[in-house]
């Protein structure tokens, strides 16, 4: 099965040259072709919402950098349709503009319109006036469903042809998708779901693109659409059909963060052996989820529960900096596999054993191409194997790649590339104030407890939160009014009344008489609330007042969008004086959908209802806060630290950075400090961060930044001391490298001769991270055995003394440098021994 496209694309070549040529993208059994030809890519997962249109040109660069062929974004729908045929293609969501960068870059594109996108994105990227439409069944056999999902979906494909960009016309989209991740949940919708996938691949190519079309975990995907694998691991997926190719469409670099959890981490060498695993068994296509990660500003993000920040332990990291050795080590594996591209293009794997747990795969060609990967997929011990007559050391749980089936390029357990230490640091002004003393007064407004707005209305019984609100907030007022008298049963001398509420969560405060009584939140694991509050009831009219909020709605699994929220009940007066239960739940409750500050704009501070007086309130709920601020100086990536705060939005001129949440502590178990890279890795299985708050530090992107006269806005829901906030600046503090004797030659140095190689060997090489650094300065330098990691090093039993003097006379004072590891260059400290240097270094 081939689908076929015609038109002209061109595209910058690694030289700067450009060059066309007609783009006729298809598939076979190997591969995606690409104008004739069958191509190995390298895919990674950049969001445009998720960072901001001043970012996407370096986020690019740097993806191409580390030598990635393809950006693969999904379309976000809620984004770009708030409201039914009102459609916003601005600022961040300018995906025509993001998808003209990555041209210019000379990188291809899969656009994943999906238009479902799950993506840890509020309620899985539909808009909630979806759910609203009569008659409507997400994601099934359902007519009023397919005809928004089609109008939708042609939408984005025409404003795509409208730009010329997709291949077919000389752009750069050669990939498409549609649904996403269905297959994981499909039997749920029973006898809807065959017929919905068959329509929606029907759809799908009837638009015309020009380009083939993909379905991520959709083993029944029809022809001509290509299923593909996502997950951590895909070496094992065997596509539906011997006529399309093995595509790894999610390989998740890391996991998302969830408020009161610990934060997750993915190790670098796991990464690599995963990614060569599945070249090695045929796969060709594969993509990075996700290369940027980013940040979910606003309300963008899902779960519910999940963080603002979605920085996913990427290659590059939530505030477009790289995180190393993740991007450099990968950066190495793709070009060692781009070394092998002519033989696996040509031919089909073979693969043989060569002992328990050890396996080699060979590219052979009729003309004569040979390109080999020998893996140990055991979790223990290291293994020498025997593979052409030559000898070869297999660490465990890695992949060794031999382009010409002889020799060594690159081991996925052997990391070549340098590390940095990348802290934020909270600067000071000129005069040693700290950066909180940078914000210029402040003005605040009490937001009023309960029913405040001319449009609340009344109703019989408790009603779920996002029916009500249709999610236009993330708040809803549940109000009541009850009359007691000096003889009511729960009013008994010596005894107090509990107020019980149960809630479908996500967050819940209890205002009894307009005081703040009670509150509490669920968790990522269970959405729900369960509250028992003592409260003090007075003699005549009682207000009860139930804020309830949402963290971000669900956004996976069957039915996801039919997850509810809010106060649905009981609520209950317990402790009565005849042991007796009152049941409020039926009662004319009152409603107010959001708070009265979002209806007065308060979020831009442009409101003549601040106040400012020298009793700023603190650690009260309900509490608008404004302040001015410098930008922090240097062109360092900024975070706000919101120590003292309790939970809330944030407002930087205007512009959302998100929800904050410090007060919501990760649990203390699970952690650990190193974690081991051999063997399956799990969401679990890395962890950091135990009972510290999930995030602290909330990106502020430079580009929302002036000068001076910065406005802050901050809406504080449980309580906090804004006067405690900081700025702080991401910085790179020092570069690190550990190679080994026994490590293979830089990658980049395959391209010489064999005598050049032979003389080279492992080498050691630091670069400075920015432009205009030279090395100033050798933290630490051994040549022995060494231990630690970058920005703990020490010296093991044997270290030459000559190191510190050899790795400063090479370094300082230049941008990179690059030292042989072998005896010959630092002398043998310790014969016999295998040895290791360790070098970390300061840049200014």
């Amino acid at each position: 099965m081939a689908v076929l496209l015609y038109g002209l694309f061109c595209l910058l070549t690694l030289t700067t040259s450009s060059f066309c040529f007609g783009a006729k993208v298809t598939y076979d059994h190997r591969a995606l072709v690409i104008d004739g030809r069958r191509r190995v890519l390298v895919s990674g997962s950049i969001h445009y919402p998720r960072s901001t249109p001043d970012m996407w040109p370096d986020l690019i660069q740097k993806s191409k950098d580390g030598g990635l062929d393809v950006i693969e974004t999904y379309v976000f729908w809620n984004l770009h349709e708030p409201v039914r045929g009102k459609y916003d293609f601005e600022g961040r969501k300018d995906l025509v503009k993001f998808v003209k960068l990555v041209k210019e870059a000379g990188l291809f594109v899969h656009l994943r319109i999906g238009p479902y996108v799950c993506a840890e994105w509020n309620y899985g990227g539909f808009p909630v006036w979806l759910h609203f439409i009569p008659g409507i069944k997400l994601r099934t056999d359902n007519e009023p469903f397919k005809a928004e999902m089609k109008r939708f979906t042609a939408k984005i494909v025409d404003i795509m042809k409208q730009e010329d960009l997709y291949a077919s016309q000389g752009g750069p989209i050669i990939l498409s998708q549609i649904e996403n991740e269905y297959g994981n949940i499909n039997s749920a919708y029973g006898s809807g779901a065959k017929p919905y996938i068959t329509w929606a691949a029907t759809m799908a190519t009837s638009l015309n693109t020009g380009v083939p079309w993909v379905m991520c975990q959709q083993k029944d995907a029809p022809n001509p659409i290509i299923d593909t694998c996502n997950g951590f691991y895909c070496d094992q997926y065997t596509p539906n059909s011997n006529n399309k190719p093995k595509m790894w469409t999610e390989n998740w670099s890391g996991w998302f963060s969830s408020f009161g959890d610990p934060l997750p981490y993915r190790p670098t060498e796991d990464v690599a052996f995963a990614v060569a695993r599945f070249y090695q068994l045929g796969g060709t296509f594969q993509n990075y989820y996700m290369y940027h990660g980013g940040t979910n500003f606003g309300r963008s993000s899902g779960g519910p529960f999940i963080t603002t920040t979605y920085d996913y332990d990427a290659p590059i990291d939530e505030y477009g900096l790289l995180r190393q050795p993740k991007w450099g080590h990968l950066k190495d594996v793709h070009k060692a596999i781009k070394l092998c591209e002519e033989a696996m293009v040509e031919t089909d794997p073979k693969t043989t054993s060569l002992g328990s747990n050890l396996e080699a795969t060979v590219y052979k060609t009729d003309s004569g191409k040979c390109a080999a990967f020998l893996s140990n997929v055991g979790t223990q011990s290291d293994a020498t194997v025997k593979f052409n007559g030559n000898s070869y050391n297999l660490p465990a749980w890695s992949v060794s790649i031999l382009p010409d089936c002889k020799n060594v390029v690159l081991n996925t357990a052997k990391i070549n590339s340098m590390s940095t230490v990348t802290k934020f640091v909270h600067q000071s002004s000129e005069d040693g104030a700290t950066e909180t003393d940078a914000f210029s007064g402040w003005s605040w407004i009490h937001e009023p407890v309960g029913i405040s707005s001319n449009n609340a209305f009344t109703k019989p019984g408790l009603l779920e939160q996002i029916n009500t609100t249709a999610d236009q907030s993330d708040y809803l007022w549940y109000s009541l009014s009850i009359e007691t008298k000096g003889d009511e049963p729960f009013l008994e001398d010596g005894s107090q009344t509990v107020l019980h509420v149960d809630s479908l969560g996500h967050a819940l405060n209890v205002f009894i008489n307009g005081k703040v009584t009670g509150s509490g939140n669920g968790r990522n694991s269970n959405s729900k609330v369960s509250l028992d509050v003592p409260i003090s009831l007075v003699p005549g009219k009682n207000n009860i007042d139930l804020l309830s909020s949402t963290v971000g709605l669900q956004n996976y699994g069957a039915f996801f969008d039919l997850k509810g929220a809010g106060v649905t009940g009981p609520v209950q007066l317990k402790g009565l004086k005849n042991g007796s239960i009152a049941d409020l739940s039926s009662q004319q409750w009152t409603y107010q959908i959001g708070l009265k500050g979002e209806g007065l704009g308060l979020s831009t501070g442009s409101s003549s209802l601040w106040v400012s007086q020298p009793a700023l309130p603190k650690n009260q709920p309900l509490v608008w806060y404004k302040t001015t601020f410098d930008a922090p100086s240097g062109s360092s990536p900024v975070a706000l630290d919101f120590t003292g705060l309790g939970k809330g939005e944030a407002w930087v001129n205007g512009q959302s950075i998100g929800r904050y949440w410090p007060t919501n502590i990760a649990t203390s178990n699970g952690c650990t400090n190193s974690c081991n890279y051999r063997g399956s890795y799990s969401s679990n299985k890395c962890l950091k961060n135990c009972g510290k708050p999930t995030q602290l530090l909330y990106h502020v992107p430079r580009s929302w930044l002036q000068p001076s006269g910065n406005v802050l806005v901050l809406f504080e829901q449980a309580g906090g001391d804004p006067t405690k906030l900081s700025f702080a600046t991401r910085e790179e503090q020092s570069i690190c490298s550990r190679v080994s004797d026994s490590h293979p030659i830089p990658v980049e140095m395959w391209t010489a001769d064999e005598e050049t190689r032979k003389r080279a060997g492992p080498t050691l090489s630091l670069g400075c991270p920015h432009p205009h650094q030279v090395i100033s300065k050798i933290n630490f330098a051994s040549f022995g055995t060494p231990h630690g990691s970058c920005g703990s090093f020490s010296h093991g039993r044997c270290s030459s003394k000559r190191a510190l003097s050899i790795i400063k006379k090479a370094c300082v004072g230049s941008r990179s440098c690059s030292v042989r590891v072998s005896v010959n260059t630092f002398g043998d400290p310790c014969a016999g021994t295998a040895k290791t240097l360790a070098v970390e270094a300061s840049c200014a």
